[in-house]
């Protein structure tokens, strides 16, 4: 997978789904099992001159617990694994860590039922706050693997006792594959926008025909089934996945199906764009491309008409079309399937989960913009300011904006997790993060600039900025603080780089337009700039630029 290296921590024999992740990816091979812990905290270990980008430490609790349940003992046991587990993570480096399945064969006579959750509450606890402290700590689904299979399906009594190998062959490959899963996730860069169809895909039947047949919506029989699809689509969007509606209908009838029925779990307010309307489906796509800023790549379609998503597939190739079940009771299922494959992300952002109120924010933006006097007015009216806050603290985001950001990015340069983390580490790199917000609300973490201060004269290798504040001249702003700063600390030029790529043309003359000078071009691949510092020309842009230390309580 792309070389990414991988390891395999555990407290049980994991042999065997070590040689069935070989097919897959570059992944050490521990010498035994059983000492995790040795591992990590040895400097020397073989695991530390193999440097895994991802190391899955995947535990047994019972084992771990030396088979003693006393509450008691079993916390302070679970608490000091993860004590030293939490002073062995490295930044850069992504971990991931399972949660809890108690099992053993003394828990079916043990008369206190619920000390089985219990501890693996205590497990779950500390591995939450794990991941609420480090950025890179993410949880490794074990727990619901083996309730898919069951018990019986999952551990292996006779392989335990041959060789200490706890699951089944079933097991052991339904791990693999969860493995290479989350490999493949963080590697991936997610889709955004969920366009859904609404009669016969959100509900059964057609909106309008409520006076003969109504729509199918409810808690029984094949209501349910619709009713349970809308429910696994509101997590997705409660997640980061962007919703819209395109579909074929008389809008007054479909909206008072979506603002009254009294099981409809998707409220218009779920949605950051609809058009319910009559028009051919690929122009309405390319209209909520337009209105949200992204590019069809990122949507994925699902509607239940064959016809529709061959047209779409035939009109907007980037757009991704799943098939579409012929049984209602798949449908929950269908699309849990079509979140793992495109949407699903090895963490969320604060940004991730506010998606939906930013995106509704933007088109409050787009009526004021209508109903401005000028493109100035505007953005004065906006009242936007950038806070530059400290990249360390928001080294998920800065990573996921290096590597997501296409269309406003100056040179596309993608950085690993481990990239980043020494980037930030580089006394010779200044790293600018900014959150930006205005009048409609918060945009997050938006925008990044990296300069590289190793020689005599800086260079801007990096600048990315988010599709949903671009076209305000944000950017004016931003770079001025940059030099502000840098002649600051007694520099007198300034050198940006421009490479132009099929997504990127949008910053094409960004640097032209701000008063640098060319002074070197290889044409179709690579242009630099230079910038005078003391010579800044005067430049329009209205945001205030404050600085997170300005902040009261910081």
């Amino acid at each position: 997978m792309n070389g990414q290296k991988i390891a395999l921590l555990s407290n049980v024999n994991m042999d065997f789904v070590i040689r069935m992740l070989q097919k897959h990816v570059e992944i050490y091979r521990a010498e035994g099992y059983g000492n995790e812990l040795g591992i990590l905290t040895n400097p020397s270990s073989s695991y530390h001159v193999f440097e895994p980008d991802i190391t899955f430490l995947v535990m047994d609790l019972m084992e771990l617990l030396e088979h003693e349940l006393d509450k008691e003992t079993a916390k302070k046991r679970i608490e000091d694994w993860f004590a030293v587990v939490d002073s062995q993570l490295k930044p850069g480096k992504i971990y991931y860590i399972s949660d809890a399945y108690l099992w053993g064969p003394e828990l079916a006579v043990i008369w206190d039922v619920g000390r089985k959750a219990a501890l693996e509450g205590v497990w779950q606890k500390k591995l939450e706050e794990l991941c609420e402290s480090h950025g890179n700590v993410r949880i490794f689904p074990y727990h619901h693997m083996v309730e898919v299979l069951g018990e019986k399906n999952t551990f292996s009594l006779k392989m335990w006792y041959l060789g200490k190998i706890l699951l089944s062959n079933e097991a052991q490959r339904n791990l693999c594959g969860l493995i290479t899963e989350k490999v493949a996730e963080e590697m991936r860069t997610p889709k955004k926008v969920l366009i859904l169809d609404l009669d016969h895909t959100l509900w059964g039947g057609l909106a309008g025909e409520a006076n003969h047949t109504p729509v199918e919506l409810s808690e029984e029989h094949v209501g349910l089934a619709y009713k349970n699809l809308q429910r696994v689509i509101l997590q997705m969007q409660r997640q980061g996945v962007l919703l819209a509606i395109v579909s074929k209908n008389n809008e007054a009838d479909a909206l008072e199906i979506l603002e009254k029925h009294p099981h409809m779990v998707l409220r218009p307010e779920c949605f950051a764009a609809k058009r319910i309307n009559w028009a051919p489906k690929h122009e309405n796509i390319k209209e909520i491309g337009d209105e949200l800023n992204l590019g069809t790549d990122s949507f994925v379609f699902w509607d239940d008409n064959p016809t529709e998503r061959q047209l779409i597939q035939e009109m907007l190739p980037m757009v991704t079309v799943p098939e579409f079940p012929d049984r209602p009771e798949a449908l929950a299922a269908a699309m849990a399937t079509i979140y793992r494959q495109y949407f699903a992300a090895p963490s969320a952002t604060k940004e991730d989960l506010a998606r939906t109120k930013q995106y509704a924010a933007n088109a409050e933006r787009k009526r004021l913009q209508g109903a401005s006097g000028s493109f100035e007015e505007y953005l004065k009216e906006l009242h936007m300011t950038a806070l530059r806050v400290k990249p360390e603290k928001y080294m998920e985001r800065l990573c996921q904006m290096m590597n997501k950001t296409n269309q406003f990015n100056l040179t596309t340069q993608r950085y690993s997790q481990g990239q980043i983390a020494a980037l930030l580490e580089d006394v010779r790199k200044e790293v600018y993060l900014y959150q930006v917000s205005d009048r409609f609300g918060d945009n997050g973490v938006v925008a990044a600039i990296v300069v590289d201060c190793g020689g005599s004269t800086p260079v801007v290798t990096d600048f990315v900025m988010s599709c949903r504040v671009m076209g305000k001249n944000i950017e004016d702003g931003l770079l001025e603080d940059v030099e502000e700063d840098l002649r600051g600390k007694g520099y007198e030029y300034l050198r940006g780089i421009y490479i132009p790529t099929a997504k990127n043309m949008p910053v094409a003359g960004l640097y032209d337009r701000l008063g640098y000078k060319r002074v070197g071009e290889d044409p179709g691949k690579r242009v630099e700039y230079e910038l005078c510092l003391a010579d800044r020309p005067n430049r329009m842009y209205y945001v205030t630029i404050k600085i997170e230390d300005d902040r009261e309580g910081a």
